[in-house]
């Protein structure tokens, strides 16, 4: 009876899930290091497009989005995020696309808290 009293007590601890679902599909730290470095180096080649493009549209497009590719220089701008990724994908059906998406304000950012 005792230990019945007890099981009825203690609440159950819920299951732990795995957080991984693949674990033998890990990234070895080398390759994690490499795509790190090549998202860097594409955002150091797309920030000077924006900030190039940036005074230009503020005041007419001031909080838009803009989709810029720093290969041709080529930007698109939406008031929301959904359609302009939907412009985007309209606009580059095979997918192969390459942009870096800010917003046109003061920082270039958007919900992000500086560190």
């Amino acid at each position: 009876m005792d230990i019945e009293k007890e099981a009825i007590a203690q609440p159950k601890k819920p299951q732990k899930f795995r957080t991984r679902l693949f674990p033998g599909k890990t990234l070895p730290p080398e390759e994690i290091a490499r795509r790190k470095a090549i998202k860097a180096e594409f955002r150091a080649r797309s920030r000077p497009v924006f900030e190039k493009l940036r005074p230009q549209l503020i005041d007419k497009y001031y909080n838009y989005f803009i989709a810029v590719d720093p290969e041709t220089e080529e930007y698109m701008i939406d008031s929301s995020l959904e359609n302009l990724i939907q412009t985007v994908r309209s606009h580059y059906p095979d997918g192969k696309v390459q942009l870096t998406i800010y917003r046109l304000n003061e920082t270039g950012a958007c919900g992000r808290i500086p560190c």
